[in-house]
């Protein structure tokens, strides 16, 4: 296993997906980023290398560049109002 993949492991889809949605395989990969960064920036910040401010201002970042992903991929829908 080379470095890469030991930092930055991807796990493959193991839902099902229609041929007409591959937008679900993309977002999975950006989930799996998303997660992955802000373990890193957690375990920065616990670690007393990053302020739990900077931390912050970094995960909301990668937080509005998922949601935007989601936008962009056509996955965000307003939850049915019930």
């Amino acid at each position: 296993m080379d470095r890469n993949q030991f930092l930055y492991p991807h796990i493959p889809y193991r839902g099902a997906v229609a041929p007409e949605h591959p937008e679900v395989l993309l977002f999975d990969a950006n989930l799996q980023e998303f997660a992955q960064r802000v373990s890193f920036i957690s375990n920065l910040e616990t670690g007393g290398k990053l302020s739990p401010e900077e931390a912050y201002i970094q995960v909301r970042e990668l937080w509005k560049q998922l949601k935007q992903s989601s936008k962009d991929l056509g996955i965000a829908q307003k939850p049915d109002s019930r």
